[in-house]
């Protein structure tokens, strides 16, 4: 049984549009360029913000999961340590090859037990298969007082088809952090209806104003379309910048920013299963 005009995307393999992979900004025209990005980026800024807030008052070693190209590597202070780890598969997956990433296969980390102060996990959990798995690891990697802030859409397209499988509610956060043996467990959104509005027409703008599509004369067409959208999305990017910046967030949002702790007494570990 088939129901009329609709195709059956368990047989998709592959998005129509990618939007281009992160970098680390270096350079000060990167840095420019990630500026220019986390302004127009609804989810890569208002993620930036988060762990900005948070990173700028966490001193030792912090961990970051899935790390890609380790955007957030410079948020880190000086004197702290940061390591970038992430699965054999990012290159083939997602696109991401960076020296100096720890890669691994799995579902254990390469990293010793309770090392870590900060455990950054962005945009990961949504592309795990068994999500315990990977906060069991968290759990052991972190040093008993130790945190675990991670991020999740929740408003956003299904993207790195088809590696993309969850969405997460408050409420799913909070059991599974809990049931990992987390304590203190806070989750935040980020921005609100007007926010998720406006992403989401700019989502819609995308493929003219950035075009992927094949052929010369598709890509010159979509970019005189995007031309004559483009004061439209800018000005959608500052509404929704300032939703952002104002908001307490709402029931409807991009996603969520989540912060747990180890307790300090660990005697009784939660099981992982291997």
């Amino acid at each position: 049984m088939t129901i009329e005009r609709r195709r059956n995307l368990v047989d998709s393999k592959v998005e129509a549009w990618k939007p281009p992979v992160h970098i680390r900004a270096v350079t000060r025209r990167q840095q420019i360029l990630s500026w220019v990005r986390r302004c127009f980026d609804l989810q890569f800024g208002s993620i930036w913000s988060d762990l900005r807030t948070v990173l700028r008052t966490t001193q030792g070693r912090v961990l970051d999961v899935g790390c890609g190209a380790q955007p957030f590597r410079d948020l880190v202070l000086v004197g702290s340590e940061y390591i970038g780890i992430d699965t054999v598969d990012a290159r083939d997956h997602f696109g991401y090859e960076v020296p100096g990433t720890r890669y691994f296969s799995g579902s254990t980390w390469p990293v010793e037990d309770g090392s870590v102060d900060l455990v950054i996990c962005t945009e990961v959990m949504e592309h795990v298969l068994e999500p315990k798995n990977l906060l069991a690891e968290a759990y052991r990697t972190l040093r008993p007082g130790g945190r675990l802030l991670l991020t999740v859409p929740f408003a956003a397209r299904w993207h790195f088809i088809p590696y993309d499988y969850w969405r997460y509610t408050p409420s799913g956060l909070q059991f599974l952090l809990e049931t990992a043996g987390f304590e203190s467990v806070a989750v935040y959104g980020r921005g609100n209806e007007t926010t998720v509005a406006c992403y989401k027409v700019m989502a819609l703008m995308l493929p003219f104003l950035y075009p992927t599509a094949q052929g010369r004369g598709a890509a010159l067409i979509r970019r005189a379309l995007g031309l004559f959208m483009a004061p439209f999305f800018v000005c959608l990017a500052i509404i929704s910048n300032l939703s952002l910046r104002y908001s307490q967030g709402g029931d409807d949002c991009l996603g969520y920013t989540s912060i747990a702790t180890k307790p300090l007494k660990t005697s009784d570990l939660p099981l992982h299963d291997n």
